[in-house]
């Protein structure tokens, strides 16, 4: 690999950790006037959590957000450099909203950014991603676990349709995600995870 090739995987990967690391959640409810989204349910700056603030526009354009910064920083990319430094933004994308450096690495659990990233790189796996979302969502009303499912059946549709790198990638990411749900998967376990419609919102944290 040559020096020039470096530095693209390198700036794809900066550029890509730049955008993840936009905090919508937080940007959105100061603008908005609402409660500081860290101050809250579990104190995450996806989606989920600023659903707690009582403002479903808000929550959605968090979600919105949230998902195309991963967009966003892969199509740049691949414009700029090509597709192989794009995965590099993705995965950079990934971990900028997981450890956000302006919100002291403390940031969301990526489902979002996840979906938009596979939206960037494949966007036919992002339709699939969601209807096994929905599928899960509507059977279990969990949407912790609709979200867990999804990201694992990701790669192998990937994988399935011959793009290896991207499902390399995913099963990547989707650890990850795991990783980052480990508190959900301890209350799915212990059956203490609430519901989607509860009053007590599921912790997807995205």
């Amino acid at each position: 690999m040559g020096g020039t090739h470096v530095l693209e995987f390198l700036a794809a990967f900066v550029f890509g950790y730049l955008c993840g690391s936009i905090p919508f959640g937080v940007l959105l409810t100061r603008l908005a006037g609402a409660p500081d989204v860290r101050t809250i349910g579990s104190g995450n700056i996806g989606a989920t959590n600023v659903l707690r603030t009582g403002r479903k526009t808000l929550a959605a354009a968090t979600l919105i957000g949230d998902m195309l910064k991963g967009t966003a920083a892969v199509l740049v990319a691949d414009y700029f450099f090509g597709r192989e430094p794009a995965m590099s933004a993705a995965l950079g994308a990934f971990l900028g909203h997981l450890f956000p450096i302006w919100l002291g690495f403390k940031g969301g659990k990526g489902v979002a950014t996840y979906i938009g990233l596979l939206l960037g790189l494949a966007w036919p796996a992002a339709i699939a991603f969601c209807g096994v979302w929905l599928a899960v969502a509507a059977l279990t009303r969990y949407s912790s676990l609709a979200a867990l499912i999804a990201s694992a059946t990701s790669p192998l549709f990937l994988w399935w349709r011959g793009e290896d790198a991207e499902a390399g990638l995913f099963a990547v990411l989707s650890i990850m995600l795991w990783i980052m749900h480990h508190s959900n998967i301890e209350r799915l376990l212990r059956g203490r995870e609430s519901r989607i419609g509860s009053r007590s919102q599921p912790e997807t944290g995205r």
